[in-house]
């Protein structure tokens, strides 16, 4: 899999992707990230990409021009599954949605700033917004990077347990289970005895059941209740 990620401050991003597992990744040629500045892209002298909008009204809009130039150039070296926005008023970040990307080849990812980007761009080269949260960000470096991590650790061979993300919350529209580890008494507070007797399929029973409780206390509307 290969991630292209668009923006005006790629120095946000760097430490992101050079620690832990999304660096394993890349160490083990199972993904590539690349960010790229949209700066590099632009005509203007002082490596302006952002002006007043039309018509007025506060704060700066990312011009049309240095963006276009650049995810033309990176389209003339491969072909995108999606050419994803990352905005507030986007489609919200699923656990489903990731599953869906992380079975993609290709993905660009476009970061706002300031007021957003050049509707044009939205209209003619977009083919997926989305937003990671009701809230607004100073920036999208933040929604790309958190895109970016829940899609790579899908990517087989990331996790060093696959079977570890089939079991993370929402991916059966239940939260996880409550987890537990050493030491199994800890001052008096222990650990539920079900968790210590072996017993494989009545630990699963009370897995899915705190789950299934969990979810119901904390997210009925998963439940649709």
């Amino acid at each position: 899999m290969r991630i292209d990620i668009v923006t005006c401050l790629p120095q946000l991003l760097e430490s992101f992707f050079a620690a832990s597992i999304l660096k394993r990744a890349q160490d083990k040629g199972l993904v590539e990230v690349h960010l790229h500045d949209l700066r590099n892209y632009t005509t203007y002298k002082h490596k302006q990409v952002d002006d007043y909008a039309f018509g007025g009204g506060a704060g700066m809009v990312l011009m049309i021009e240095p963006i276009v130039r650049c995810l033309r150039a990176l389209q003339a070296e491969r072909t995108y599954d999606e050419l994803i926005y990352l905005t507030p008023d986007g489609e919200k970040l699923s656990q489903r949605a990731v599953n869906t990307l992380s079975l993609k080849q290709n993905l660009l990812l476009l970061c706002g700033h300031y007021k957003g980007v050049d509707e044009r761009v939205r209209e003619h080269f977009i083919t997926r917004e989305i937003s990671i949260g009701d809230y607004v960000l100073s920036g999208g470096e933040l929604a790309a990077a958190v895109v970016a991590d829940a899609v790579i650790r899908l990517v087989p061979g990331v996790l060093s347990d696959e079977t570890s993300a089939l079991t993370d919350s929402f991916q059966d529209d239940l939260l996880a289970p409550p987890v537990y580890t050493r030491p199994a008494d800890y001052e008096g507070m222990k650990v539920p005895d079900v968790l210590l007797s072996g017993h494989e399929a009545n630990i699963n029973k009370w897995r899915y059941d705190q789950a299934l409780e969990r979810t119901r206390q904390r997210r009925p509307d998963l439940l649709g209740e």
